[in-house]
């Protein structure tokens, strides 16, 4: 677990420190955790970060995003407070229902110049990063078309203004 005094990221000069996100429960068995940690870097505003990874289970945030932080002395962590500025970017979670999908979503997210992370113990899940530059509205066609296939579900868990001017008619 990450303090306070941050963690140097091997390989680079940048200071980085975890975030936790405390999560609410949406369902009965989701999300499987009680709490995300994602990466952050300090920027000149006190107590803010910019996050560096891609979010699994925490809503509203994307990579790239300024999120205000707390300082939980009790739990030794940096808790998130509120986004104090959104980057662009937005994050969409897929999960993979069909196995043999996988190779043909990680194609096209290629293609639409997306990055993704997975983890071992949420194999069929992927985070998604969509670039601020990037055309949402295909990437959103093709996803819900393959949905539709019943190969994947998808969830968009922060989709930026940028994006949302790209879908119109978005659901609220």
């Amino acid at each position: 677990m990450a303090t306070a005094n941050g963690q140097q990221t091997s390989g680079t000069s940048r200071t980085t420190f975890e975030v936790a996100f405390d999560l609410s429960p949406e369902a009965p068995d989701w999300p499987p955790v009680a709490v995300e940690r994602l990466w952050g870097e300090r920027t000149a505003v006190d107590s803010e970060l910019r996050l560096l990874n891609v979010p699994f289970f925490a809503r509203g945030v994307a990579y790239g995003d300024l999120v205000h932080v707390r300082p939980d002395h009790d739990r030794r962590e940096l808790v998130f407070e509120r986004l104090n500025g959104e980057s662009g970017h937005s994050t969409v979670r897929i999960t993979l229902l069909d196995g043999r999908a996988r190779r043909d979503v990680q194609d096209r997210l290629r293609a639409a110049g997306c990055s993704w992370e997975t983890a071992a113990q949420f194999a069929a899940l992927l985070a998604v990063d969509v670039p601020a530059d990037g055309d949402y509205r295909a990437l959103r066609d093709w996803l819900t078309a393959r949905s539709g296939e019943g190969a994947i579900e998808f969830q968009e868990s922060a989709i930026s203004a940028r994006h949302l001017e790209q879908v119109p008619n978005f659901p609220a």
